[in-house]
C-alpha cells in the first residue's frame, strides 16, 4: 500500500468511524426520547383536542389528546375498598428488610384489572417503584401489610395510615377542565409536547397520586 492510497484507506475509516458514533449517538438520544415522562400537574386551559398543563415542576407544557386517549377519574378511597382479589398498583419504596413502604395505592376497577401487571422503577420520588398486582393476603395488625400479587412474583406492601388511597374509575373528556389535577405518562415529543393515551383527572378536586 503507497503513502496515498494508506491516507485514503485511513481516512475514509475515520469518517466511517465519525459517522458510526453520530448514528450511534442520534439512536441514543431517539431511545431517551421514546421513553414515558411523568406530567403530573392542574390544567390551565383546554382547547379541542390540546391541553395546557402547569405542572408540579413548575413548567407549563402542552398535552395532544386524540381519538384512542382514554380518561380515566380519581376518586378518594377506603382501606376497606382493598379487598382479597382487588386489582390495585402502589408506589412505594424499599424498606430495609426486603418489603416496601406505599406511598400511595390505587384500586382497579375490575374491568381494568391486569392494567401494568408487575413490578418496575418509578419517578414518583427517589428509588420508588410500581407494583400492579393482585391483593392476596391483606394484614391490619401492626399497621396495614398488602401481599400483590403479580406473573412472576410478589411483594409486601407496608400501607401507612397517612398514605392516600384512591380508586380508579372509568371517565371521560367532560372530566378535563381548568383546575382540575391530572397525571400522564407519555413520550416527550421533538417539539416539547406530549401526546397521551391514559390520563387521569381527579374528581371533585382530588389530586391523583401516582
Amino acid at each position: 500500500m503507497n503513502r496515498m492510497t494508506g491516507k485514503l484507506f485511513k481516512s475514509t475509516v475515520l469518517a466511517s468511524a465519525i459517522a458510526v458514533s453520530a448514528l450511534m449517538t442520534f439512536t441514543s438520544a431517539q431511545a431517551d426520547d421514546a421513553k414515558p415522562v411523568g406530567v403530573r400537574g392542574a390544567i390551565t386551559a383546554i382547547a379541542g383536542d390540546t391541553l395546557q398543563v402547569h405542572t408540579s415542576k413548575g413548567e407549563d407544557v402542552t398535552v395532544h389528546l386524540n381519538a384512542d386517549t382514554q380518561v380515566r377519574g380519581v376518586t378518594l378511597a377506603q382501606v376497606s375498598d382493598i379487598k382479597p382479589g382487588s386489582y390495585i398498583g402502589s408506589a412505594a419504596v424499599p424498606q430495609p428488610d426486603g418489603t416496601l413502604k406505599a406511598l400511595e395505592v390505587h384500586v382497579f376497577p375490575p374491568a381494568m384489572a391486569g392494567t401494568g401487571d408487575g413490578h418496575r422503577a418509578f419517578d414518583l420520588t427517589k428509588d420508588s417503584t410500581m407494583t400492579n398486582g393482585s391483593v392476596g393476603d391483606l394484614v391490619e395488625s401492626n399497621g396495614r401489610t398488602i401481599t400483590v400479587k403479580y406473573k412472576g412474583g410478589e411483594k409486601k406492601i407496608l400501607v401507612p395510615d397517612d398514605v392516600p388511597i384512591v380508586n380508579l374509575v372509568p371517565g371521560d373528556r367532560s372530566l378535563l377542565k381548568p383546575g382540575v389535577k391530572v397525571v400522564l405518562f407519555a413520550p416527550k415529543e421533538s417539539d416539547g409536547t406530549y401526546t397521551a393515551k391514559f390520563i387521569s383527572a381527579g374528581e371533585n378536586g382530588v389530586k391523583p397520586p401516582m
